[in-house]
């Protein structure tokens, strides 16, 4: 089928008042998913681009070939060692998801397995079986109990994050009767392996409930509810198998219980009762627990209480403005912190009953580096992620006592990558507040600085989330065509420390989108690229950027590829009945309780300020079945946009069978890249 031009959204004026401000909103009927005109909506939607973007067909098919054939299809992870046991995922080449796999570590054996010889293998789980038949697939939990007896697993065949909780029998193979649907994402074992801890939601997607099931029956006890609508709560067992936590946190406040996991029907014990304002976290660690917390500290400090009577807090690690403590590992020997410092991801070692530390040392000048796995406690080695713009995800373990690094494994780069063909810079903009706003930069050496090269920004700026440099096999087929990545670490991350996420939330997120679009200008005045050869780019609430700047600054961008975007935030902020609002109160503010908030909010919501002004080229692509950003939102959003600036270019894409993540297969992954890859070099005249 084909149509004659854009879908024309049919206009039913809806009212709504609040603080005295009447809005009508021509297009909230699209919130109606199962209404066959919202439905016929989408669908034309997605005719029409595939019309506008026919053009690109030959382009998609060489990137995607460009990214398959980078990528080593059939590969194996570095194996972890728990219990007498190397765990790894495998995948195949023509198969879209992992396979999940042990095999029985011989004694005495420290370094993990290599080569294709794996004796003993046993398949725990096959991403591909379970898939069969599926147009999605998505694993929630994948947990083995303490003994290496039964396997947690839940799975989600539609996207929208209702997972079924099954328990499989590694000894027998067999998947036992045991059915709890409606799970959310976490659980944790009891230390004999008879009882499980789950999670489930409210009706606003909350998880607010920690249930115990024990395996074989049909018993489920309610351990926990929180009845804060603007808590969630996590389970989790601790590196040591002695405790089951229960996390309970808000934005901005944390409580937690610990379960002793040898008595899981013994009543939660709270560590320390929740104060408004106040985060920490707990690790257990012999006889203590440590707690990561920001009282008085607002970029975190280490304390410790004790394990038999938690109360008073001994500080171990003072606070240091400018250095954000982010998380504490414990291992019998050794503590490792995960710290962010100058706009750069680190790892600080310190041993048991020692003051001295130390901080990992790496060679580039921008990285990312991480904790990767590290299941087992008695240990004097970790393991560690490490990547860059340039570097693939690489694997290492460390010995915390000689501090020598070991590669495991780098990431294999098919078709002759070279690293040494490619730069990687920081570059600065200036905010018009005068802060400073790291910009990190990627390109292929070579590529010009003469304002002539295509350029690709990415943004994100909220939840204290970071944006660190990584690196991506996809991203060749830009860099290798002469576009220069960027990625601005924009107020509203974590980037810089916790006042960087204070200064853009609340009553000052509008930084978050001056900072992005001074980002944009630093590019072009430094050369990198100019403005009509820029698009920008980013999801979920990096979406909302995307939709902020496009009002605010459309001249600074050629075009701006916003995903499963947040642009209708006030109207979802206003409905408490949706999921995520009220727990989103605290990163928003309330517009319902305040006129301020509600002002300010309504000043930036892409949605309320569209205007009839010249847009950049916009591509929202988003997922009919996503629970965290609803399809409307980007739906109502282009209709708007061609309502009020009809002589601008939008699409829409909708994944019909998808959720927030988009397609599950990594083979669907490629193709709904390449689409948006080949998209950003047309609008870029690098096509």
């Amino acid at each position: 089928m084909t149509i004659e031009g854009p879908p024309t959204a049919r206009r039913l004026p809806f009212e709504r008042t609040f603080h005295g401000d009447t809005v009508t909103d021509d297009f909230a009927w699209l919130a109606a998913k199962d209404d066959p005109a919202t439905r016929a909506f989408l669908e034309a939607e997605n005719t029409w681009t595939d019309q506008a973007t026919a053009h690109l067909e030959e382009l998609r098919g060489t990137i995607f070939q460009e990214i398959r054939s980078r990528t080593q299809e059939t590969d194996l992870s570095v194996p972890n060692h728990k219990g007498g046991f190397w765990y790894y995922t495998r995948t195949v080449e023509g198969k879209q998801y992992g396979i999940h796999c042990r095999m029985p570590a011989r004694p005495g054996e420290t370094d993990p397995p290599t080569g294709e010889e794996r004796p003993g293998e046993q398949v725990l789980l096959d991403g591909n079986e379970l898939a069969e038949g599926k147009d999605f697939f998505a694993l929630g939990t994948f947990d083995v109990s303490p003994d290496g007896r039964w396997l947690a697993f839940s799975t989600d065949f539609a996207g929208d994050e209702r997972f079924t909780l099954r328990v499989k029998d590694l000894t027998t193979g067999e998947v036992l009767a045991d059915e709890i649907p409606d799970a959310f994402y976490g659980s944790a074992w009891s230390a004999d392996g008879s009882e499980l801890f789950y999670i489930t939601v409210d009706e606003a997607w909350r998880p607010c409930r920690v249930w115990r099931h024990t395996i074989g029956t049909t018993e489920d006890t309610l351990v926990f509810e929180e009845p804060d609508e603007r808590f969630w709560v996590g389970v989790e067992l601790t590196r040591s198998e002695k405790f089951i936590v229960i996390d309970t946190q808000s934005k901005i406040t944390s409580e937690v219980r610990v379960i002793p996991a040898h008595r899981p029907a013994a009543e939660p014990i709270v560590i320390a009762e929740r104060r408004h304002g106040v985060e920490y976290s707990i690790e257990h660690h012999g006889h203590r627990f440590l707690i990561l917390h920001n009282h008085e500290a607002e970029d975190f400090a280490l304390a410790c209480t004790s394990v038999d009577n938690p109360g008073e807090w001994v500080e171990l690690i003072p606070h240091q403005p400018g250095t954000r403590l982010e998380s504490v590992d414990a291992f019998v020997r050794h503590i490792v912190i995960s710290l962010r410092r100058d706009g750069l991801t680190g790892l600080r070692v310190i041993a048991d009953g020692s003051t001295a530390a130390y901080d990992m040392e790496f060679p580039e000048p921008l990285y990312s580096v991480g904790l990767s796995g590290n299941p087992e406690y008695e240990t004097s080695s970790v393991r560690i992620s490490y990547t860059s713009l340039v570097t693939p995800d690489s694997v290492y373990d460390v010995d915390l006592i000689t501090r020598s690094m070991t590669l495991r494994k780098r990431k294999p780069v098919l078709g002759g990558y070279d690293p040494a063909d490619y730069e990687q810079f920081r570059e600065w903009a200036t905010a018009p507040d005068g802060t400073r706003v790291p910009i990190s930069i990627v390109a292929r050496k070579g590529t010009p600085r003469d304002g002539s090269a295509p350029a690709l920004i990415y943004g994100y700026g909220s939840y204290e989330h970071s944006i660190d440099p990584y690196f991506s096999i996809a991203r060749l087929s830009l860099l290798d065509r002469g576009v220069v990545f960027a990625i601005a670490h924009v107020r509203g991350g974590g980037e810089m420390g916790r006042q960087w996420y204070e200064q853009g939330k609340m009553l000052a997120k509008k930084n978050t989108f001056t900072d992005f679009v001074a980002a944009a200008q630093a590019l072009v005045r430094s050369r990198w690229t100019s403005a009509s050869r820029l698009v920008a780019r980013g999801g979920s609430a990096g979406g909302l950027l995307m939709g902020a700047v496009a009002n605010l600054a459309p001249e600074a961008f050629a075009g701006v590829l916003a995903e499963v975007p947040f642009v209708d935030p006030l109207t979802t902020i206003l409905d408490p009945s949706l999921p995520l609002t009220v727990t989103e109160w605290e990163e928003w503010g309330n517009p319902l309780d305040s006129a301020e908030v509600y002002a300010y909010m309504k000043s930036y919501s892409p949605y309320e300020n569209v205007t009839k002004q010249a847009y950049p080229r916009i591509l929202a692509v988003t997922s009919l079945n996503d629970t965290r950003v609803l399809y409307h939102e980007p739906a109502k959003w282009i209709a708007r946009l061609r309502s009020v600036a009809p002589e601008g270019t939008y699409l829409l894409k909708t994944e019909m069978g998808a959720g927030h993540a988009g397609p599950s297969g990594r083979y669907d992954s490629w193709k709904e890249e390449a689409f948006n890859l080949a998209w950003i070099l047309d609008v870029t005249g690098a096509a």
